[in-house]
């Protein structure tokens, strides 16, 4: 799984001209999935995501998680992430699950992610065309792929 973590003030997604996931302060996570991934990849990386000390603390650094705030939580999926652009201009998408594979993983992940920040998420519907709408926080970006650990 190869996750864009982003640290928002807001965030949102619509489908249709309808909001189906809206946050205030938290975190916006991008979501990709691939065949190689596993339910030790999804806790792995659930855990990681709402324990990543990138909110500010009281000094002003960067030591608080999103478990710490209490903060909210987007989770958008995005087949694009696993690009691949070595070749030519038009990227491949070979190493993006299908549906029948990425749905039940990305449920998962969904699950996951309430368990462990102890409250229900906010979410994108898989596969729509999704309209995404952010204020990135800092700006904060991480990127973590469960494939490699990093």
């Amino acid at each position: 799984m190869r996750a864009v973590i982003q640290r928002v003030t807001q965030a949102s997604v619509t489908v249709d001209g309808v909001i189906t996931g809206e946050i205030q302060l938290g975190l916006l996570v991008l979501l990709g999935i691939e065949d190689a991934d596993t339910p030790e990849d999804i806790s792995w990386l659930s855990s990681k995501i709402v324990n990543l000390r990138i909110f500010n603390d009281d000094a002003g650094v960067m030591n608080v998680s999103l478990k710490d705030i209490h903060g909210e939580l987007l989770l958008v999926s995005q087949f694009t992430l696993h690009a691949s652009t070595k070749k030519g201009n038009r990227p491949s998408y070979i190493r993006a699950s299908k549906p029948d594979v990425a749905i039940p993983l990305y449920e998962k992940m969904i699950v996951q992610l309430e368990h462990d920040i102890g409250t229900t998420i906010q979410r994108g519907i898989f596969g729509a065309d999704m309209k995404v709408s952010l204020l990135n926080d800092g700006p904060v970006t991480i990127i973590i792929d469960s494939q490699n650990r990093e």
